[in-house]
């Protein structure tokens, strides 16, 4: 980060070294003091959050932290202009991983059924009604624990073609193999997406198929291939506040940090473990896109999945508080999504433009 570009009023008095390998755990509780007067010095370079500076974050008065993640939006992005991405799902149901939040987990018994991977021509003739309408990105999604190299090769074409259209190309196709990277390097990939989810320590709570170590691992892999990362997690998971700041730790510590940064808010299916979550108020939904954006000024941030469910009004406050990308289009892989016309009304509303 350039020296230029203070974090305001963030004093800690403390903090870790750079990302290792191995996951951030809670971190011994140290002094901790946000001063609301003054600027102080921004995060050395090379330094970690550690989850107590997080959790100091997202206690700070609402409007507070509002106002200085939208500071510092300021001085990365210009605000006025929102990415816009599209999700399609070119492969629904059957996946062997039992992640409590999914529909398309072969262990829970929900509406969605496993289906055959999509054809070349059926994913180009979404990319290109994406294209048409406003979409920048294109992202394609496999519900598998990770693709058989038969698959992958299925899917090469498919970024090869998307890319060729003038789109950014993204996909999200689960654990990844030696090697398999690179392919999708060499095919026109832009962007790999694997969410870490939620914080380690309460990963076990949401998945037992895989070990947090096994997306680090895919992670290290995506970067080595020289591809950009997209990877954020799901609130409203039962999670506490302090899980909530763990996994924005992981997210900000990784080197570098995400470019995108998805944040879910649950979308709760029938069927799956966690049908019955507790929503989470929408103000920690907001508390949590503003940290995101202070402690990764230079990433994208998204509103994804749930914003269906979300206010207008809320919606607005993301904005504000540092959001700068969506999901856009009807279908969010299984889930519905606000379609293209409903959002392009509300970003006519708050005088936002495509980026």
């Amino acid at each position: 980060m350039s020296d230029s570009f203070a974090l305001y009023d963030l004093n800690f008095s403390h903090f870790r070294g750079p990302l290792s390998a191995e996951p951030v755990r809670d971190m011994p509780m140290h002094a901790t003091s946000i001063a609301f007067s003054k600027p102080a010095t921004p995060h050395p370079s090379g330094s970690a959050w550690s989850v107590a500076d997080i959790e100091a974050l997202l206690g700070l008065p609402f409007m507070e932290l509002v106002f200085r993640a939208a500071e510092i939006h300021r001085q990365f992005f210009d605000p006025t202009r929102v990415q816009l991405s599209t999700l399609l799902s070119i492969k629904t149901g059957g996946c062997p991983e039992d992640c409590g939040y999914c529909p398309q987990s072969a262990h829970h018994d929900t509406p969605v059924e496993d289906t055959p991977m999509l054809t070349v021509d059926e994913v180009l003739e979404a990319a290109r009604a994406a294209r048409a309408n406003g979409a920048s990105r294109f992202c394609m999604g496999a519900a598998w624990r990770g693709p058989k190299d038969a698959d992958l090769e299925k899917t090469l074409e498919m970024v090869r073609e998307v890319k060729a259209l003038g789109l950014e190309t993204c996909a999200t196709f689960g654990l990844l193999k030696e090697g398999q990277a690179e392919k999708l390097a060499d095919a026109g990939l832009d962007y790999y997406n694997h969410n870490l989810d939620t914080a380690p320590d309460n990963y076990a709570n949401i998945i037992q198929t895989r070990e947090y170590e096994d997306r680090l691992d895919t992670l290290g892999k995506v970067r080595g291939a020289g591809l950009s990362v997209c990877c954020g997690g799901i609130v409203g998971m039962n999670e506490t506040r302090r899980d909530r700041a763990g996994l924005i730790a992981q997210l900000a510590n990784l080197t570098p940090p995400p470019e995108s940064v998805p944040i879910n808010n649950l979308v709760k299916v029938g069927g799956t473990p966690l049908e019955g979550a507790e929503p989470i108020d929408w103000t920690e939904f907001v508390r949590t896109i503003a940290v995101a954006r202070i402690t990764m000024p230079q990433s994208y941030v998204r509103l994804s999945a749930g914003r269906r469910e979300m206010p207008e009004a809320m919606q607005a406050l993301c904005f504000l508080a540092g959001a700068n990308s969506i999901f856009y289009g009807d279908k969010l892989l299984t889930t519905d999504n606000p379609d293209a016309i409903a959002d392009r009304e509300l970003l006519a509303k708050l005088d936002l433009s495509p980026a």
